[in-house]
């Protein structure tokens, strides 16, 4: 009954939660956040204006590097050139601090300031290049089925579609798409893992995604904007086993009508289905 965890990029995840490190009040409630999370693989952008706020705190000061996996990130880059860039820099950073991450990437290459959603062709490029000089590609993406194909042909280790778009908590806006990019993914690759990435607004956004069917989600704003983010991080682990589990255990089949759930022998008196009641004297 113990879930074995998240196998993506080569490396074994206990927990399928992926936390992001950015937009918290303050360093330490990120930290305590984190904790609360359960995850234990956290992403980074990797920039080196981004490594510290603006007290001049640096991020890796307060990330525990023995209990977290770091998955550095290309966010903002709207170019394959600057995303390539971005996670050789990363890739040096982690090196350097003899972190497991060192070999992976959250690839993100954007195509739009206003929506964040990604760019389609620079996004295959930069996929493709990095996957060829050795990173292990975690490729962030729209819900298009057809794109998803695509990025797992040039060698991504996981596609990683959008529930709806990055910070705006409107959770899975076409879980019919991201059903599809399942399917096609796992057709031929049950093991193939799939991370939703983006949009959630609430534990029950994870939960239902992970009801669908994906192996992971990847979440930051949900928890870092939450009123309390720490009781939001517990409540996102929660949603993750929950989901996760109910998943495993497959739902009962929707149906029109209802289904009696104590058995009908021994019963006084039954009414067939359709039956109108009995009138008169």
């Amino acid at each position: 009954m113990v879930d074995p965890g998240l196998v993506v990029g080569g490396h074994q995840l206990k927990s399928r939660l992926i936390v992001g490190t950015g937009r918290y009040d303050s360093m330490p409630q990120m930290r305590d956040s984190l904790l609360a999370s359960g995850s234990d693989c956290v992403t980074v952008a990797v920039r080196r204006e981004r490594l510290y706020d603006r007290m001049g705190q640096n991020i890796l000061d307060f990330l525990d590097l023995d209990r977290y996996i770091l998955l550095p990130n290309t966010a903002g880059c709207y170019t394959a050139k600057d995303a390539i860039r971005a996670a050789k820099l990363g890739r040096e950073i982690l090196r350097s601090l003899d972190n497991a991450g060192a070999d992976w990437v959250k690839l993100e290459v954007l195509g739009d300031s206003k929506t964040l959603l990604p760019d389609p062709s620079e996004t295959l490029a930069a996929c493709e290049e990095l996957t060829k000089e050795g990173f292990k590609v975690l490729c962030y993406t729209s819900d298009c089925p057809v794109t998803a194909q695509r990025l797992k042909a040039v060698g991504a280790a996981s596609v990683m579609p959008a529930g709806s778009p990055i910070g705006s908590g409107q959770g899975l806006l076409n879980p019919n798409n991201l059903q599809i990019i399942l399917e096609y993914l796992k057709e031929d690759d049950p093991d193939y893992p799939v991370i939703i990435d983006a949009g959630v607004g609430t534990a029950s956004d994870v939960s239902e995604a992970f009801e669908l069917g994906a192996d992971g989600v990847l979440l930051n704003t949900a928890i870092a904007h939450a009123r309390d983010p720490i009781r939001m991080a517990r409540a996102m682990k929660h949603a993750s086993i929950a989901g996760r589990d109910a998943y495993l255990a497959g739902r009962i089949p929707r149906r029109l009508y209802g289904t009696a759930s104590s058995p009908e022998e021994g019963v006084i008196s039954t009414r067939p289905y359709g039956s109108a009641p009995l009138t008169g004297q």
